[in-house]
């Protein structure tokens, strides 16, 4: 399979579960004043613009933060939470509609020691990409890269080469979101279960 960069087209889906979904197994690239790293996705969630009281855009919020949701599908949306950690989300579906989908975790392929350098860390394991927080030190993603085009060459998705049966991708519900009601109990969380294929990687 050829390793195909990702299309507008792709990010203008109106489903954005179907996204969260499919990107489980996309890789995610980074350039970095010049330093490329890559990973696998492997754990997403999809965040449904103004009926999803789990969004930010939740009731046709718009502030200054969450003007980028409302920007054509296919750009970064970067956000700082709790003060501690960057989170790296996608706006999906076309100019106006906040969907978005934040990327939880990723298992490092490309520039491994550049990550363990951002990190502070020796070696991976399993874990170690594990959660958004993580996602963006290991890619080197702050808040200079909120409202980027995923069409340029700073961020952006490609198709990769390693694909996963549904049996060994989970849809659960979303994590940290108790605010949200009925709507955190939504399955709109999916991560690929440790098996055979990600073994290979890193054992």
């Amino acid at each position: 399979m050829i390793d195909i960069k990702l299309t507008r087209e792709y990010y203008l889906e109106s489903d954005v579960v179907k996204v969260a979904k499919d990107l489980i197994g996309k890789i995610i690239h980074s350039n970095i004043e010049g330093e490329i790293t890559s990973a696998l996705i492997t754990e997403t969630e999809a965040y449904a613009g103004v009926t999803d009281r789990a969004s930010h855009a939740y009731n046709g919020r718009r502030t200054q933060r969450t003007e980028i949701m409302y920007k054509e599908g296919g750009t970064a949306y970067v956000y700082f939470c709790y003060g501690i950690h960057y989170l790296f989300n996608i706006v999906t579906n076309v100019k106006d509609i906040p969907y978005a989908v934040l990327i939880r975790g990723i298992y490092p392929l490309n520039g491994v020691d550049l990550m363990l350098r951002r990190v502070n860390k020796l070696k991976f394991d399993k874990n170690s990409g594990n959660g958004p927080g993580k996602v963006t030190k290991l890619l080197g993603i702050d808040k200079n890269h909120n409202g980027i085009s995923l069409m340029d060459d700073t961020i952006w998705l490609s198709s990769g080469n390693i694909t996963f049966n549904d049996s060994l991708i989970i849809a659960d519900k979303r994590v940290g979101i108790d605010y949200a009601g009925d709507d955190a109990l939504l399955p709109y969380r999916f991560y690929v279960k440790y098996n055979d294929v990600l073994r290979k990687i890193y054992e």
